[in-house]
């Protein structure tokens, strides 16, 4: 019997569904995803998932996803295959696609393995260990560019990150200025993940690590608030959104759909939230949001 922690999805997806099929693993939970191209044979997916979930009920779903779209006269997809991955074949699967990545105008997300000249750049390490969150998914790096233009154009000294995962933005938050950042996740690896980031990026004096529910926190509110999560997690807590956001203060929000987008923004303004600016990367929108002042409200 396996003792491994992990699944691994592997599926071979044409180049036409390949978007919606990875957009679709997200949603289902997927901790990372790799997209393969190798000459000679069709494009293979990649996505790796905690042992929590249910192997066949990921296979089940993935398979009715791409029978959906074949019966709509999308090119026929490969059979899913999801099969227990073993710990150190993680890194592995990571170290062999994560590569140095620019992202906005000062910003070098690598891995500690391949350390390229800065080259004027603030260049984050990050390793991904089991936590997800490398700066390469559109999501993270929708968030990055925002979190870059807002931190220079407001300079806040507070920042939260909600379900930090490795610790990517909380870390070039640190890097880009904000000196006392709270980053929170609930899952133990990635507050290790993050930790362990946050001391490989040498700024641990900045960056405190918490174990703990997002919607649960005993804060002060914070001029600035960024929470990379899936759409259904922002609906939860947007009650909250409006207890740790300063009044006037930002709210960064990723991992939303590009058709969530409207839905949510909406949701989000019964609770004292005006939108302010977005951007959308292959299928993923990033909002912010500004939290409407005192003197403003009702």
């Amino acid at each position: 019997m396996s003792s491994s922690r992990y699944w691994e999805l592997t599926v071979e997806v044409p180049e036409e569904t390949s978007e919606g099929l990875t957009n679709l693993v997200w949603e289902l939970g997927a901790l990372g995803v790799v997209e393969e191209e190798t000459p000679g044979r069709r494009p293979r997916l990649r996505a790796f998932f905690p042992k929590t979930l249910f192997a066949r009920a990921l296979e089940e779903s993935v398979r009715e996803y791409l029978a959906g779209l074949s019966a709509l006269g999308f090119p026929k997809a490969g059979e899913p295959s999801v099969v227990a991955l073993a710990s150190e074949d993680w890194a592995e699967a990571w170290r062999a696609h994560f590569r140095p990545l620019p992202v906005g105008k000062r910003l070098l997300i690598a891995p500690p393995w391949d350390q390229p000249p800065a080259n004027g750049r603030l260049v984050i390490a990050i390793e991904p260990g089991r936590a997800f969150g490398t700066g390469q998914h559109p999501s993270t790096l929708g968030c990055l560019e925002r979190l870059e233009s807002l931190i220079a154009r407001t300079a806040p000294r507070r920042l939260i990150d909600l379900g930090t995962g490795s610790g990517v933005l909380a870390i070039a938050a640190a890097r880009l200025g904000v000196g006392q950042v709270l980053a929170v996740d609930d899952d133990p690896d990635a507050v290790a993940s993050a930790m362990a980031n946050a001391a490989r990026n040498r700024v641990c004096d900045r960056v405190r690590c918490v174990l703990g529910d997002a919607g649960a926190l005993d804060e002060s509110a914070a001029p600035f608030v960024v929470a990379n999560l899936l759409t259904a997690a922002h609906l939860r807590l947007a009650p909250r959104y409006a207890r740790y956001v300063a009044p006037g203060g930002a709210l960064l929000l990723g991992g939303i759909l590009d058709a969530e987008a409207v839905g949510l923004e909406a949701a989000l303004g019964g609770h004292g939230f005006a939108p302010r600016a977005s951007i959308s990367a292959e299928g993923w929108t990033t909002l912010e949001l500004v939290r409407a002042p005192l003197h403003d409200r009702a």
